[in-house]
């Protein structure tokens, strides 16, 4: 494996938003691209608000308190990730991949969260305000202390 170049695009005006210096070959699944991207960009602070990380795999991600606000992570692996007080404000996570992942305190308002499995996560305290989880798997998540205030909750 050689380190590569991997650029990340701003969601909304395809902008390169930052240029990743990762450890993989050229030919791998842009998803783990993108993974490695995001935990480059994670650890040196770099800005992840509106990012594109569609399909991105962050199973197990350590995102503590990252700013992910506006960024498209449609269909992204978020499985078990730690994504605990991050600011996921206008966040598309559809159809995103959130089982057991923690999120406590974790900032959702107006996120859209359609078809997300959030089948056991960690929601205790998370402001889900105004988010969209139209058709969203909650089984045996913990929504304690969650602000779920004018959340679209059609179909759970």
């Amino acid at each position: 494996m050689t380190m590569i170049a991997h650029n990340v695009r701003n969601r909304f005006s395809r902008a390169v938003q930052f240029t990743a210096k990762i450890k993989c070959s050229a030919d791998a699944p842009p998803g783990l691209k993108l993974a490695l991207a995001v935990k480059w960009a994670y650890l040196r602070e770099a800005d992840l608000v509106g990012a594109d990380l569609v399909g991105a795999d962050l199973t197990g991600a350590n995102l503590r308190e990252a700013n992910l606000a506006g960024a498209d992570l449609t269909g992204a692996y978020l499985r078990e990730a730690d994504l605990v007080g991050a600011d996921l404000t206008g966040a598309n996570l559809r159809e995103a991949n959130l089982a057991g992942a923690d999120l406590t305190g974790a900032n959702l308002r107006e996120a859209n969260l359609r078809e997300a499995n959030l089948v056991g996560a960690y929601l205790r305290e998370a402001d889900l305000a105004g988010a969209y989880l139209t058709g969203a798997y909650l089984r045996e998540a913990n929504l304690a202390g969650a602000d779920l205030t004018g959340a679209d909750l059609t179909r759970i």
